[in-house]
Parts: C-alpha cells; sequence; structure tokens
C-alpha cells in the first residue's frame, strides 16, 4: 500500500528546503506547496516517496505576473481569487496551464471578478443630464425643495460600478473547458490522478468533527464491480452492524463515532419506473452479500440506499440523513459512479438560519475558516465560508474531475458535506480511441434488442473490442446488451478476424486502437449457472395462468450477467432440456473438461466463493437417483446408494470472453434486465382484428331482393 508523506516530513523539509528538483505529488496528497506559496514561503518541490513518477501541481499565488501588477493591485482592493477552485476543489495557480487549478488572469472571466467593469454613461443619459441642467438653472433652490425635489438625486451621477451578473467566484480553466466546450479539450490539458486507499484514510482521519460517515457510493451499470473491498477495514476497522441482536448500531473509536453506508446511485438505468426499481432491492442486498464475501454473511445490510440523482428517486431522504446526523459527511467511491451528481442533491441547502442547525449532539466539532489556522501539512484542505446556496462540485462524465476534497458546510456549524476524488476504476479507455471513449459511459437507460447467437457465431462489442463466444455446441443464445458500446453478431471467424484488426467491418467501426491487437486474452470461461426458468416460462409457471411446478417442466432457462467494468453488463439466456443437464462421466474423463463442471466442484466453488448454485440442481440430482433406483421421492434414502453408480456431471452452457489483457469481465446472478426494460409496447403497435368485408353481405342481399322480387312476380 502506497504511504503519502506525513505532516511532521511536510513541515521539515518547508523549513529546511530552499529548491529541490520537480517531482511528482497529486495536489490533493500534498497540499502544503500550495500553502507556501499562498503565505509567500519559498516555493519547494518535494521529492516522491513510493509515489510514482508523477508532476508536482505547484500553487500559486493569486497574483498574476510582472506584466499584470496593476490588475493585481486593483483586485486586492477589491477582489481575489478564490483559494480553490469550487468546481474541482484543486488550489488556485497562475504559472502553469497544464496543471490543475489553473487561472489565465489574461480572460475576461477573470479579469471581470477581480476588478469589476464600471458603468459608463450612455449617451442618452448625457442628454437627458444637460436638460435637467438647464432646467436647475432656471429654478431657484428653495422653490425645488418646496416642491420636495433634490437636485442630486436628478442627475445620474459618474462613475457606477455594475453588478456582477454572476456572484460566484470563476473556475479554473479546465472546469471552464469542462462546463462550455467539451471534455476533450479539458482531458488534453490536464493529466488525471488518483488517489489511493491510504490517502483518503489519512484524510479522513483529519476529520475536525467527532461524528463522521461515510458514503461509499457504487455504480448501478456495473454493479457490483464498483465496490471497494473491505472499505471499512481499509479505512481504519470501520464496525460494521452484525446480525447478533445485541449488536450496537454505532461504536466509538479513539473518541471518535465513524459510520458506513451503502448508496447505489444512478438507479435509473436498472429500470424505467421507481417502483420497479424498487423491487429491485432485495436482489441488489443479495448480490452485494456475494460481493463482500465472508463478512457478507455476517453483517446487516439496512444501510444500503438505491437512488437516482437525475430523477431524485430516495435524494430527499438522504439528505435528510444528512442533516441529521451532521458532523461530517465523505463521499468516496471510485471514478464516474456519480458521486458529484449526488452530492449536489442530497446538500442541504438554504438552512444556515435553520432553528435546529446548532442544536442536537450532532453540533459538535470545529469547522476551520478559509485559510486561518491552516497547518501546511494538512491533507484537508480548509473550508468554503458558510452559505446558503453555496457552488456545487463540478459534475462532468471525463474520470478524475474532482481533484481534491471539496468541504461545503451546511447549517450553522451543524455538519460538513465532503466529496473525495475518485479512486482509479478501469482502464478500458486506454485501448481505445480518444474519439470514442466518452462512448464507454452508459448515460442513459438503454434498451437493448434481443440478439439471437447460433451455434457457430459470436457477438462482437464495440467493433471487435470485446468478443463473447458460446463454447457450447448445438445450443442457441439470447443475448441482450446493456451497454453503450454497439453490437454486431457475426460468424466466430470473421469475429476473430475483427478483433485482431484483421478485417474491417462495414457495419460497425472498430473503436479499438490499432496495436490492441496483440493484447487480446482469453478472459474466461463463464457457466450459466442460475435457473430463471420461473421468470422466463411466462403462463407456464404462473398461478393465475397454467401453474406447473418447475419440475414437471421438460426445460429449463438458464441464465448469467457479465459485468463489463465501468460500461455495463451482457445478459445471457439459453433453454435447454432437462435430460442433457446430467450426463454419466466416462472412465478416465477430467471433470473439469471443457465447459463441464462436476456437481461436487461446483459446490464446493459455491462454498469458497459465496455464489450458491439454484435449487434445481439438487432437484435434478434427486430425480436422477430416484430414476436409477425405482423409487418414489418420498421412498428415497440418501444415505443408501448403488456401489456400481458412476458420478455424473452437470452439463451447463457456458461462454468465452476475450477482452484486451483479458481483463475487465466479471459476473453476478442475473438481473433479469430484459424484463424490467422491455420496450414500450403502444396501441398504435398492436395490430388490431381485421375488419370484416362488407362485399360478400351486399352481394347476398341483392341475391335475396331480386329473389324475393321474381317470387312475387
Amino acid at each position: 500500500m502506497r504511504r503519502v508523506l506525513s505532516s511532521r516530513w511536510l513541515t521539515r523539509t518547508l523549513r529546511t528546503s530552499e529548491a529541490l528538483p520537480a517531482a511528482g505529488l497529486p495536489l490533493f496528497l500534498c497540499p502544503a506547496v500550495g500553502l507556501a506559496r499562498q503565505r509567500q514561503i519559498t516555493p519547494v518541490s518535494i521529492p516522491p516517496r513510493n509515489i510514482g513518477q508523477r508532476r508536482l501541481i505547484h500553487a500559486e499565488t493569486c497574483a498574476p505576473k510582472e506584466e499584470s501588477q496593476p490588475v493585481a493591485a486593483h483586485a486586492e482592493e477589491k477582489l481575489k481569487l478564490p483559494f480553490t477552485c469550487s468546481g474541482c476543489g484543486a488550489f488556485t495557480q497562475t504559472t502553469d496551464s497544464q496543471q490543475l487549478g489553473y487561472y489565465d488572469v489574461a480572460a475576461k472571466r477573470v479579469r471581470t471578478w477581480l476588478q469589476p467593469p464600471k458603468h459608463e454613461l450612455q449617451k442618452k443619459d448625457i442628454q437627458e443630464n444637460q436638460v435637467i441642467d438647464n432646467v436647475l438653472k432656471s429654478m431657484d433652490s428653495d422653490q425645488l425643495t418646496a416642491l420636495g425635489f433634490d437636485a442630486r438625486n436628478l442627475v445620474v451621477e459618474q462613475p457606477l460600478v455594475a453588478p456582477l451578473s454572476d456572484p460566484k467566484p470563476p473556475v479554473c480553466d479546465r472546469c471552464h473547458d469542462l462546463i462550455h466546450h467539451n471534455a476533450k479539450s479539458a482531458s488534453g490539458r490536464v493529466p488525471m490522478f488518483h488517489p489511493t486507499v491510504e490517502s483518503l484514510r489519512e484524510t479522513i482521519e483529519e476529520s475536525p468533527h467527532k461524528y463522521n460517515h461515510i458514503y461509499h457510493v457504487i455504480d448501478a451499470a456495473d454493479f457490483p464491480m464498483s465496490l471497494i473491498p473491505r472499505l471499512n477495514v481499509l479505512l481504519g476497522d470501520i464496525p460494521l452492524r452484525t446480525r447478533n441482536r445485541r449488536s450496537r448500531a454505532s461504536k466509538f473509536l479513539r473518541d471518535r463515532q465513524t459510520e458506513l453506508s451503502f448508496i447505489i446511485t444512478r438507479s435509473d438505468l436498472l429500470g424505467p419506473t421507481k417502483q420497479s426499481v424498487d423491487a429491485l432491492m432485495p436482489y441488489l442486498r443479495e448480490v452485494l452479500r456475494d460481493a463482500l464475501g465472508r463478512l457478507g454473511n455476517r453483517v446487516r445490510l439496512g444501510n444500503v440506499r438505491c437512488v437516482s440523482a437525475s430523477h431524485g428517486w430516495w435524494t430527499r431522504d438522504v439528505r435528510e440523513d444528512v442533516w441529521r446526523r451532521g458532523g461530517a459527511g465523505w463521499m468516496v467511491g471510485k471514478v464516474n459512479v456519480g458521486k458529484s451528481r449526488l452530492f449536489e442533491e442530497v446538500y442541504p441547502k438554504g438552512r444556515l438560519d435553520h432553528p435546529d442547525a446548532s442544536v442536537g449532539p450532532t453540533a459538535i466539532g470545529h469547522i476551520q475558516p478559509e485559510e486561518d489556522d491552516m497547518d501546511v501539512g494538512d491533507l484537508l484542505p480548509p473550508a468554503r465560508g458558510a452559505t446558503n446556496y453555496p457552488a456545487m462540485p463540478l459534475v462532468s462524465s471525463l474520470p478524475g474531475t474532482t481533484a481534491s476534497p471539496i468541504r461545503i458546510p451546511f447549517g450553522n456549524k451543524k455538519g460538513e458535506l465532503i466529496d473525495l476524488p475518485g479512486l482509479a476504476r478501469s482502464d478500458l479507455d486506454l485501448f481505445v480511441k480518444e474519439e470514442h471513449r466518452q462512448s464507454l459511459i452508459m448515460k442513459k437507460r438503454i434498451v437493448p434488442e434481443q440478439a439471437t447467437v447460433k451455434p457457430g457465431q459470436s457477438l462482437i462489442l464495440g467493433g471487435g473490442l470485446i468478443r463473447i463466444t458460446p463454447s457450447s455446441e448445438n445450443m442457441i443464445f439470447l443475448m441482450y446488451n446493456f451497454t453503450p458500446l454497439e453490437d454486431h453478431i457475426t460468424s466466430t471467424e470473421k469475429a476473430v478476424d475483427f478483433q485482431t484488426q484483421v478485417k474491417t467491418s462495414g457495419a460497425q467501426e472498430n473503436i479499438s486502437l490499432p496495436g490492441t491487437a496483440p493484447t487480446i486474452q482469453h478472459a474466461g470461461r463463464f457457466v450459466l449457472q442460475h435457473d430463471v426458468t420461473r421468470q422466463r416460462a411466462g403462463p407456464l409457471t404462473r398461478r393465475n395462468a397454467v401453474g406447473l411446478s418447475i419440475d414437471r417442466l421438460p426445460f429449463r432457462v438458464l441464465s448469467v450477467d457479465i459485468l463489463i467494468e465501468g460500461v455495463g453488463y451482457v445478459e445471457i439466456v439459453a433453454q435447454v432440456r432437462t435430460r442433457s443437464l446430467y450426463r454419466p462421466r466416462e472412465d478416465g474423463e477430467s471433470s473439469q473438461s471443457g465447459s463441464l463442471e462436476s456437481a461436487e466442484s461446483a459446490g464446493e466453488k459455491s462454498k469458497s466463493t459465496g455464489l450458491a448454485l439454484d435449487p434445481f440442481e439438487e432437484m435434478m440430482r434427486q430425480r436422477r437417483d430416484d430414476d436409477k433406483s425405482g423409487q418414489h421421492p418420498t421412498q428415497r434414502d440418501s444415505a443408501t446408494k448403488p456401489e456400481e453408480e458412476q458420478p455424473s456431471e452437470i452439463n451447463l452452457p457456458s461462454v468465452d470472453v476475450y477482452t484486451p489483457e483479458g481483463r475487465f469481465i466479471g459476473t453476478r446472478r442475473p438481473i433479469n434486465g430484459w424484463l424490467n426494460n422491455k420496450p414500450r409496447v403502444l396501441p398504435e403497435h398492436k395490430k388490431s382484428r381485421p375488419r370484416k368485408s362488407m362485399k360478400g353481405q351486399k352481394k347476398k342481399a341483392k341475391v335475396e331482393a331480386r329473389a324475393a322480387k321474381v317470387a312475387s312476380t
């Protein structure tokens, strides 16, 4: 684990060093240099210690260079640049445009903030002043006073300072490019740095509050791959409430209380309505238990919330929870999981003068004012001034937007909310062309089309970036692409040529970089081990319809979700015959050959990983034993087993996945995304019953009328 520089070492370096060679530390790991420049201390560069070859971000004073001294002097009297950028949290500097927190003092928006423009009199105002002056000269001052006029109020004086159109301070040039231009120009300007869990832990340890709460933000797009394993242990042994009924909800450790809860953000990607997403909460808790490993079976998961900041689902409850707890609320998670967007929605705005702002046990702790009482070795930057509606952190799809912790207090010293930089997530974008990197991010809910993959075919994503090839013969797979990447079905031979960049597909562009072909490796063989027959059988198993039990059906529907880190998932479904699930193992045949797994090895795997196979496996094993012994299931004795019976293998369908370096792939139990996100079938889409033609009826009526006329004559 990488260790950041301690505050004591930084202070000693600043006192003893004159000038050291420039080296690499991200600004959120070393705010001391920025504070030194702000205090007119001789700037130094700090050598790296197990941090890697990174460039140090020099923080400069807000004063411009020599050629702009008059502007800076006037700005010192009026306004000055903010201590940190309100968008990304980087310390302000005016020297290096290729680093974080850079402000161009020659830009109009910065000059307007430093020296607000004066209002010049218009030609119309000057003419009106002349008319009024002529009238005032012809009138006596006593007469004006008797009429109630003041001559000073009748003339527009000069100059008048024009009020600022935007009272909020400007953001740095990088944030300005993200807001008004595009992410491409901003990403080329500043390199992206990501902290480590160790640096976040030391930052949280500098909290001035007695009560701290950590919100572990997880992305719903590839849930649960954005989960940080053992986060409670890595951040300082944060106790989690166990299932023991006598366990306490909160504990104090070293005279400080720190709690942790999970927030699954961007939940609108899982379903079209809030009710449909709320129905998935039991499933999300079980998947989270599986991802937590051995810890998942021991702890309670009542502290899990599934929210959507863009739709406002459950954000009000989180906002009230932040307000009720007070103290420090920390947003922790990987990059591009939606921390800054969630921060903006759950921050308690407009409560500076709230009657409960400084009342209660949570109003403990002291928030440092900006730039005051700040130690040069602190990893936690100073907090902003308390306002009802402060500037929120910048929200962008560019990974690594938040460069340094952003502290925004709320209430009258009741607490503060802190947005921390995101941890490194996935570097799959390094294998993608720069113009297509934004296409890897799922920005809205996807309603895919059903793709039927027949034997000898494969599914490719992104023109060959990822390939999914069925490894089971003579079986048809249904695949649903819940990723922003375009999918294409082709023969396996052509899919291999597309992925190795031997051929190019005319129907789809390959978004991979030209040198990605040698890095393509086998990411693994994934078995469809989850039974979804009850959900997929339709009216056959529905109680208000046919109502058949699953064990009476001659088929099974198996499924699995293939997760792509930071991108999304692909749902894979296959229907197999019940009799073909098991076959006797031949002598000398390995139990791990091909795509087959023995029931015993699968059971051992389920115990080690916490992922249990579905109940139909045990049921099929019992039915097979009953058929061989000729006994009824109620008469079956599990203790007696024929000696001549050979062990059998479970023959489950499987698929092979090929990705760059064989990474970025995971699995989970199916969420049945296709059933929850089917395209809406409107009344105009349905084919109505064809109207019966009236031609025959009219002809029949004519014949009857002609026959009646003949009969009457």
